[in-house]
């Protein structure tokens, strides 16, 4: 066993960030944290409890960010572990809440939650508590920028937009066949996410200048898998 790292995993919506995570912390037995899912979370209990509603005319958003600030000192993000799919589950004030925070509603509203100042803050703070004893993959907007800049092996995932509309596409036809979706949507949700990440005022998505860049539009699983774990064993092992 080598030397215990921080693998930090940045890069664009539906790119196959957290799908990469989860497989090498499985490989090496390092602990998988899912950042954006604690972004999705904050984002599911806005929308549930009234702090943001959506137009049904425009589609335009509003956040009550006042109340919200203060709820959230009252809102738990945690996770826990499925034994039986080996994976974590994500837990909103103790709820099991994995399918909710998959759904087009809160990905449509994600973006604009996550570019709050007082939301990054807090939720960055428990990232980085969460990788102290290192030995962790964590995948997200800004892993290795804002919340772990000393990271050991630091990733930036891209692929073309309407390639990641096609994936979100397909994942979501394999999960509901019914779903009243049209790829179109979905990649104008794609383009919508990349413009609000890479320009919020704190902590936009951009790549760490010691990032490796991984662009895996015309890649298979197993090698964008295979790259991973070189880099890994590149880092551990040297």
């Amino acid at each position: 066993m080598g030397k215990q790292i921080v693998v930090a995993i940045d890069g664009h919506s539906s790119c196959g960030k957290s799908t990469m995570a989860k497989w090498l912390a499985g490989q090496v037995g390092y602990i998988y944290i899912d950042t954006g899912a604690m972004y999705r979370m904050v984002t599911l209990y806005a929308l549930t409890h009234g702090f943001l509603t959506r137009s049904a005319e425009d589609n335009s958003i509003t956040i009550d960010e006042a109340g919200l600030e203060k709820a959230l000192a009252d809102v738990d993000v945690s996770f826990a572990f499925d034994e039986e799919t080996r994976l974590p589950l994500a837990l909103l004030n103790g709820k099991v809440v994995e399918k909710e925070i998959r759904g087009m509603a809160v990905s449509e509203c994600v973006s604009p939650i996550a570019a709050l100042p007082f939301v990054r803050t807090r939720l960055t703070q428990q990232q980085q508590h969460m990788g102290e004893k290192k030995g962790i993959v964590m995948d997200g907007r800004d892993i290795g920028t804002a919340v772990f800049p000393k990271a050991e092996l630091k990733v930036f995932v891209t692929a073309s937009a309407r390639v990641r509309a096609q994936r979100r596409y397909d994942e979501l036809k394999a999960k509901e066949p019914d779903l009243p979706i049209e790829l179109s949507d979905i990649l104008r949700n794609v383009e919508e996410r990349d413009y609000i990440d890479s320009h919020r005022e704190l902590n936009p998505l951009c790549q760490a200048d010691d990032a490796v860049v991984l662009d895996n539009s015309d890649m298979t699983i197993e090698q964008q898998n295979q790259f991973l774990l070189n880099l890994f064993r590149s880092r551990t092992e040297a």
